[in-house]
C-alpha cells in the first residue's frame, strides 16, 4: 500500500488569488507536476520505457498531490482502469499532471494526465489518463476527515461533480461482475480458430518473492503503492510471454484496490498466471501475498490486478496469440471470469472513455452495462451544468431561459425559484409516469423496468408529431442522484437507450434524447431552484435558432405548469416520504 514521501509546505506554491492579482495565470493549489527524462536504465529491451517505471512515476506524482490538499501523509486506496496509448522511447521526456479532483471524509480522488514529449520536433503525445484514490492518515487515529475542495474553473467543477459518479461506480465494479456470472450467458469459446496451438495455463504461471527494503517504502515504512504495481507488472510480462513466446506490450491494467498495508522488511509473494486469451488480446491474473518471516505459514492478501497484454508485429499490429486451456476448478472460473471482466471493460470503454458527443444516441442497455449507462447519463448532464458560457435569452415572471452554443449542439437551461422542499421536487420530477400533468409534449409513459432504486426505463408516448405525420415515441433511461455533499445538487438524468422488449412500432416514430434532465438545489428552508437542461440533436438545431421566441413562451407555459403540478403534490409526496 502506497505511502508518499510527505507533502510539499503549504508556501510553495502561490495563493491562487494572489497569483491572480500579480497577473499569472490560476493554477489549481493541489497541482502536483513531474517530469522524467527516459533513460536506458528506466527501459525494456524494445529501448522503451518500462510500464512498471512509468507506474511508479504516477503513484508518486498522485500521491504528492494528494498529500498537498490533505497536510498529511497519504496512502493509496485504488487505482481505476489505465488505457496505454502510446509507448515511449529513450530520450524522450515524460510529463505527469495530478490533481485532487474532489475530496470525500477520508479519500479524495486524484486524477493523473501522462504526455512525452520529443525534445528534437517539439511534439506531445498523450499517453494515458488515470484516476487513483487517496486515503488521508492522521497520526493518532488512522484515518482523518479532509477538507473540502472548492472547485474554481469550468473543468475543475465538471470533474469535482463527475467524482461522485466515478466513486459509485467504483463501489458497485464488485457487483456488476457477479451479476454478468450469475444472470449473462458469456462467449466463453475461442473467437477465431485461426490458431491451433493449445497452452495449458499451468505453463504460464510466474512466481516471484520481493524483499521490502527501505529504498522501497516512504518515511512511515509503508512500501510504496507504484513499487508494488511495478513488480506486479513485471511477473504478469513474464507470465505473458510464456504463453506467446514473444515480448508482449501491455495496454490495459484494471480497475484494482490496495486491500492492506506492507512494511519493510515483509516479503512480498507475487503471483501471476494467464487467465485466458483471446483473439489478439490475453487476460494475466496477478495476486500479491505478504509475510514477515520465512517460516510464516499465514499471509496478507495485499493486492490482485489483472492486466491485458497483445503482441505487435513489425507493423505494430496485434498478432494472433495461442489459446489458453485452463486447470479444473479455480482455472476455469478465472477462465470465465476473465470473459467477464473483458466484456465489462469493453463496455466501460465504449459508453465512458470516448467523447460524449462520440455515444451513439441509443446504446443498447443489458444487465452487464447498466452502471456505465447510468455514469454515462448523469455525467453527459452533470457536464453540461458545469459549462460558463451561458447566455441568458429571455426571462419572463422569473422564469429564465439560457442558452449555450457549442460546436453543433444548442442546449437550453430553463430555471425557477419556488416554495417547496428540494427532496419533495426530485421525487415528484424523477417519475415519467406523472409528467403529462404538466408537460403537454407527453401522452403518457409506462415503467418498463426499475434497474434498481435509482435508475428505471420509460416508454415514453409524445404529443409531439413527427414528419412523417406520426407521434413520436422514446426509450428513457431515467437515473436519479441524492447529493454526495453539502451543496450538491439532486440531479435527475434522461438519455435513450435501446431496449429489445421495446423495439420501434411502424405507428410510431422512435424519437431521440442526448442528454436533458434536472438539477434541483436546496437555496433556503423554504426556496429550492429547479434547473432544467436539454441538449438538443443537429436536426433540432435549425428549428430552435429560428423561434428562439416561440420556444420561450412555450417553455415558460409548460414550467408554471410545471410548478402548479409541484404546489399541488408537494403534501402527498410527504406523505409518502414519511411512510418509507
Amino acid at each position: 500500500m502506497q505511502g508518499s514521501a510527505s507533502a510539499l509546505p503549504a508556501g510553495a506554491l502561490a495563493d491562487p488569488a494572489l497569483g491572480m492579482e500579480r497577473g499569472e495565470r490560476y493554477r489549481n493549489p493541489t497541482e502536483v507536476q513531474m517530469s522524467q527524462m527516459v533513460l536506458p536504465c528506466h527501459t525494456n529491451h524494445r529501448g522503451e520505457l518500462s510500464i512498471g517505471q512509468l507506474l511508479k512515476w504516477i503513484d508518486t506524482t498522485a500521491c504528492l498531490s494528494a498529500e498537498r490538499h490533505a497536510g498529511c501523509p497519504c496512502v493509496t486506496a485504488s487505482v481505476d482502469d489505465i488505457y496505454f496509448e502510446h509507448t515511449i522511447s529513450v530520450g524522450q521526456v515524460v510529463n505527469i499532471k495530478a490533481k485532487v479532483n474532489r475530496a470525500f471524509n477520508s479519500s479524495m480522488e486524484v486524477g493523473i494526465q501522462v504526455s512525452y514529449e520529443d525534445l528534437c520536433s517539439g511534439k506531445q503525445w498523450n499517453v494515458c489518463k488515470a484516476y487513483a484514490t487517496f486515503v488521508a492518515q492522521g497520526k493518532a487515529t488512522g484515518k482523518m476527515k479532509l477538507k473540502p475542495l472548492a472547485p474554481q474553473t469550468e473543468e475543475e467543477k465538471m470533474e469535482h461533480s463527475i467524482a461522485a459518479e466515478r466513486r459509485r461506480m467504483r463501489l458497485a465494479h464488485t457487483d456488476t461482475l457477479k451479476d454478468l456470472l450469475t444472470n449473462s450467458t458469456l462467449q466463453t469459446e475461442r473467437e477465431n480458430g485461426d490458431c491451433n496451438t493449445v497452452v495449458p495455463a499451468e505453463k504460464t504461471r510466474v512466481e516471484s518473492v520481493e524483499l521490502v527494503l527501505p529504498p522501497h517504502a516512504n518515511h512511515q515504512g509503508n512500501t510504496f503503492g507504484g513499487q508494488i504495481m511495478a513488480w506486479m507488472e513485471n511477473v504478469a510480462t513474464i507470465a505473458a510471454s510464456r504463453l506467446c513466446h514473444a515480448h508482449p506490450t501491455l495496454k490495459t491494467i484494471e480497475m484494482f484496490h490496495f486491500r492492506g498495508p506492507s512494511q519493510v522488511g515483509d516479503r512480498l509473494l507475487l503471483k501471476a498466471i494467464v487467465n485466458n486469451a483471446f483473439k489478439n488480446s490475453m487476460e494475466v491474473g496477478v495476486c500479491v501475498e505478504a509475510y514477515r518471516q520465512e517460516m510464516e505459514v499465514s499471509r496478507r492478501h495485499i493486492n490482485s490486478a489483472f492486466m491485458t497484454f497483445v503482441v505487435l508485429d513489425q507493423e505494430g499490429q496485434p498478432s494472433t496469440i495461442p489459446m489458453v486451456k485452463p486447470e479444473a476448478g479455480d482455472g476455469e472460473r478465472r477462465y470465465r471470469e476473465a470473459s467477464a471482466r473483458k466484456k465489462i471493460r469493453l463496455d466501460r470503454k465504449y459508453i465512458i472513455s470516448c467523447e460524449q458527443t462520440k455515444v451513439p444516441l441509443s446504446v443498447p442497455w443489458d444487465q452487464s452495462n447498466k452502471v456505465y449507462l447510468s455514469y454515462n447519463n448523469v455525467s453527459a448532464l452533470k457536464t453540461l451544468v458545469a459549462k460558463t458560457n451561458w447566455v441568458l435569452a429571455t426571462e419572463i415572471d422569473k422564469v429564465r431561459m439560457y442558452t449555450l452554443e457549442e460546436d453543433k449542439y444548442l442546449s437550453f437551461r430553463i430555471e425557477m425559484s419556488l416554495c417547496i422542499d428540494a427532496t419533495q421536487a426530485f421525487f415528484l420530477l424523477s417519475d415519467l409516469r406523472q409528467r403529462h400533468e404538466w408537460d403537454r409534449h407527453y401522452a403518457s409513459a409506462e415503467l418498463v423496468q426499475q434497474v434498481d432504486e435509482d435508475d428505471m426505463i420509460y416508454h415514453v408516448l409524445s404529443q409531439t408529431v413527427s414528419q412523417e405525420n406520426k407521434p413520436q415515441d422514446f426509450v428513457i433511461l431515467a437515473s436519479r442522484r441524492r447529493p454526495c455533499d453539502e451543496g450538491d445538487p439532486y440531479v435527475v438524468a434522461f438519455r435513450s437507450v435501446t431496449l429489445p422488449t421495446r423495439p420501434p412500432n411502424p405507428e410510431y416514430t422512435r424519437g431521440e434524447t442526448m442528454c436533458s434532465g434536472f438539477c434541483i438545489w436546496q437555496e433556503t428552508a423554504e426556496l429550492t431552484k429547479v434547473s432544467y437542461y436539454n441538449q438538443a440533436a443537429p436536426g433540432y438545431l435549425a428549428y430552435v435558432t429560428t423561434n428562439i421566441a416561440g420556444l420561450s413562451s412555450d417553455f415558460y407555459v409548460t414550467f408554471k405548469a410545471c410548478e402548479r403540478f409541484l404546489q399541488k403534490n408537494k403534501d402527498e409526496i410527504t406523505v409518502g416520504l414519511q411512510n418509507l
